[in-house]
């Protein structure tokens, strides 16, 4: 039997259940996992209150884990029992300790990354590459806002960053987690509980702005986010974590000067077989060399996934949160 969280509806954190299921045999081109490490994004909690639309009820979070292959399906190649394989996007239903899972969605994980190393990596990870790889390539030089800069994403868009030699202005929430965030190569920060963001950042940038807003925030940040950019700027919407941004008129950016704004998912940018080879080939090479370094902030027992998610949404988490199998 399985350990599994289920939602039989929509609601807080305390509508996820705990379940033991029978996990059956992979089909066609499937695997049967036993899962050791599982992430916990904001992404799951938009999916557990109804905010994101879900396959059908009762269903189990997560969109990423780590963990061994202990069955192979029909018409299963370059994979075998035994492989340590990890995914990033899905398809939904990672909490579990066992699930199937569709081979086209697994990689290899490279022997030197720890299970709960790459299971507070590869959803955010892979997120940071498109954001400053494949959506926008981010240049050597260039000066971006990043919301949030303390936390999963943050943390490692920061030390990315930093590689490729931008400056990164982010906002935090207190002055430890600026400090966590300056630790991870963020040049400068703004508490937004106690600074006005958009002053700081045409203080920070001689009244010029910046190229790109990284906003995962949303509500609470995103018109004033578009004042933060500079002529032909891009506003990047990625998240939602204070509530969805409020509908915009698009006349208002020309006035703004002639600013893009761009709603993206994960799955648009690493949606082929290629581009997710090419995705983790880049995140896997950038956490092996040292330039980029995994903070597990917290970790908690699966069956202690109501507890991280109400940590997650008040905010008093930090790096990646993982649950443990």
């Amino acid at each position: 039997m399985a350990r599994v969280i289920l939602v039989h509806e929509p609601g807080g954190p305390n509508a996820m259940m705990p379940t033991d299921v029978q996990i059956g045999k992979p089909g066609p081109g499937e695997v049967r996992l036993r899962q050791t490490a599982i992430g916990v994004n904001f992404i799951d909690t938009y999916h557990r209150s109804g905010l994101y639309p879900v396959p059908g009820l009762p269903f189990t979070p997560g969109m990423e884990a780590v963990g061994e292959i202990e069955m192979v399906g029909e018409g299963v190649k370059g994979f075998e029992e035994g492989d340590r394989v990890c995914y990033g996007n899905g398809p939904i239903g990672a909490y579990a300790s066992e699930r199937i899972m569709p081979v086209n969605t697994l990689v290899k994980v490279p022997g030197a990354l720890k299970d709960e190393q790459v299971a507070g990596m590869m959803l955010r990870g892979l997120t940071v590459w498109y954001l400053l790889r494949s959506l926008y390539q981010l240049k050597e030089g260039e000066t971006v806002l990043f919301h949030a800069a303390a936390g999963g994403v943050g943390l490692i868009f920061c030390q990315w960053a930093r590689a490729i030699g931008a400056t990164v202005i982010g906002t935090v929430g207190s002055e430890e987690k600026a400090e966590l965030a300056k630790a991870n190569g963020c040049t400068h920060t703004i508490q937004y509980r106690q600074e006005d963001f958009v002053g700081k950042v045409k203080e920070i940038t001689d009244g010029k702005g910046v190229s790109v807003v990284y906003d995962g925030v949303g509500k609470d940040t995103f018109m004033g986010s578009l004042d933060c950019l500079r002529k032909r700027g891009l506003m990047v919407s990625f998240g939602n974590a204070s509530g969805p941004p409020p509908a915009i008129e698009v006349g208002m950016l020309g006035p703004k000067g002639s600013l893009f704004v761009t709603r993206p998912t994960l799955f648009d940018y690493t949606g082929t077989r290629p581009e997710l080879e090419l995705a983790t080939k880049d995140l896997f090479e950038m956490v092996s060399s040292g330039a980029v370094e995994i903070d597990v902030g917290q970790s908690y027992a699966l069956e202690q996934v109501a507890h991280a998610h109400n940590d997650l949404e008040t905010r008093q988490t930090s790096g990646s949160t993982v649950l443990l199998v």
